[in-house]
């Protein structure tokens, strides 16, 4: 038994095992935050549903009569969609509704909060505003800031920058604002109490959250949140793709480690033919350096191929592995054919074998893994023992035992190929099956009734109730129903 041919196979099995370990931990992250995401949804969506449960119990009781009541509506709003927002991107809900009517209305992370909603003398919430700085003057100067409209906020923004030149040609059926709401807003904002700094707008427009129409901003504002949902979704997918920055430096550390055991084996051999390393002349170290420079190169591949097809094609890395070890071996059959060393007979004979070894390789790996659930150690023993008995067995074994073992192989192989057609055969059967079962199940759930009473006497049949257990017209119904 040569037990250099092991120690290479190890390392080659080390290589592959490593890198997948590597696209293990990708995918194990991805799946970790994937699950994380899903309870932040969780957490968001009951959030919103909170919010319009207080919504709900606001307009049973009809606080603050007709005139006052969207103001409280909009509270609620606003704290609802803004916590889901930051719920479903993980952070930490951070607004809490006072509901006490006095002068804060939210507090944001120790922050006070005013919401101001007033469609009153045409200036977007601005005298509201202005009102309750009068009352509480302190509250800016404290760091409290005022929430108004979404739109009434961007149409102050829009005044308070808007030159008086533009301003004089304004005309309130055309331009929604007048010339006169354009010299009111500027006063107010001139006069030094509040500034646009002191304004922010809401989640929500002002007629987002009226009796008639907050329900439906509610629903519009939680298909926000799922696809905030969705897009971090889709960003950790795509940061747990392969790259090809990662492709090369699996290529790279594939390289040196198989150029390193190349170098050590080289020197290894060397010794064992009697040489010291310090009487290693100029030739011994070309040589080694051949040798070295082979294994860097394979180990390139190995690294790239491992890393490439393991991660895009349905291939496991061992697999993957022991497919380049088998294809540099039968390169190298074919060389020594063209070369006039070796016939045809013995370039096929030697390329089964190569293949054959590649195969126990790649198995003996893969069982190893599968029964030492260790990183790369599993596939270190599980290659080291299978090699050893395959070793062992292929030079005790007489040509005729051997003979025997490669056609139990062939065998396996045509028994594979065999299962494989009745698999794929199968899987065609369902696919049919379950096409024509999701289209039974369409007519019954039909919103036309009569398409899906047919629809549903169809798929009673085809789910197997008896024929005459299945209410297939008016008669058989009354018959059911009414005897």
């Amino acid at each position: 038994m040569d037990a250099q041919v092991v120690a290479k196979s190890d390392q080659e099995q080390a290589v592959a095992a490593w890198v997948s370990y590597l696209n293990q931990v990708r995918i194990d992250r991805m799946l970790a935050e994937f699950h994380k995401q899903d309870l932040d949804l969780e957490k968001a969506v009951e959030e919103m549903a909170e919010a319009v449960r207080r919504i709900d119990m606001l307009i049973e009781k009809n606080r603050g009569s007709y005139k006052g009541i969207h103001g409280y509506i909009a509270e609620a709003a606003e704290v609802g969609i803004q916590n889901a927002k930051r719920l479903v991107q993980g952070e930490s809900a951070t607004y809490k509704w006072q509901n006490d009517n006095g002068p804060v209305d939210i507090i944001r992370a120790g922050q006070d909060l005013q919401m101001k909603f007033s469609n009153s003398r045409g200036t977007f919430s601005l005298s509201a505003v202005l009102q309750h700085a009068e009352k509480y003057p302190s509250f800016i100067s404290e760091g409290g800031r005022y929430v108004i409209p979404r739109d009434h906020y961007d149409m102050l923004q829009r005044l308070s920058e808007m030159p008086e030149p533009e301003a004089s040609h304004l005309v309130a059926t055309r331009d929604g604002i007048s010339y006169g709401q354009w010299r009111k807003v500027r006063e107010l904002l001139g006069d030094g109490k509040v500034s646009m700094g002191d304004l922010e707008p809401a989640e929500t427009d002002y007629g987002e959250v009226q009796v008639g129409t907050v329900h439906e901003t509610m629903d519009g504002k939680a298909n926000e949140i799922r696809e905030q949902h969705r897009v971090r979704h889709d960003a950790s997918y795509e940061k747990s793709r392969p790259t090809m920055q990662e492709g090369a430096r699996a290529t790279a550390a594939a390289a040196a480690i198989e150029g390193g055991a190349a170098f050590a084996m080289a020197i290894a051999s060397k010794v064992r033919e009697g040489k010291r390393i310090r009487e290693l002349d100029a030739n011994d170290w070309m040589e080694i350096a051949g040798e070295s420079g082979k294994g860097f190169a394979r180990g390139g591949v190995r690294g790239a191929s491992v890393y490439f097809l393991t991660n895009f094609t349905a291939t496991s890395a061992a697999v993957t592995s022991s497919l380049v070890t088998a294809s540099f071996g039968v390169a190298e059959q074919a060389h020594r054919m063209r070369q006039g060393h070796i016939d045809e007979a013995e370039f096929l004979e030697q390329s089964e074998l190569l293949c054959l070894d590649a195969t126990v390789s790649a198995v003996s790996s893969f069982i190893g893994q599968a029964v030492i659930p260790i990183p790369v150690l599993g596939a270190v023993i599980g290659n080291t023992v299978g090699n050893v008995l395959y070793q062992i067995a292929k030079d005790g074994l007489s040509e005729r035992e051997q003979a025997i073992v490669r056609a139990y192989a062939e065998a396996q192989h045509s028994l594979d190929a065999m299962l494989d057609a009745r698999y794929q055969a199968l899987l065609s059967s369902l696919y049919a099956g379950m096409r024509e079962y999701l289209a039974l199940l369409e007519n019954a759930m039909s919103p036309d009734p009569l398409e899906a009473f047919e629809g549903s006497i169809s798929l009673a049949k085809s789910v197997g109730v008896p024929e005459d257990e299945v209410l297939a017209s008016l008669e058989d119904i009354d018959d059911f129903f009414l005897t």
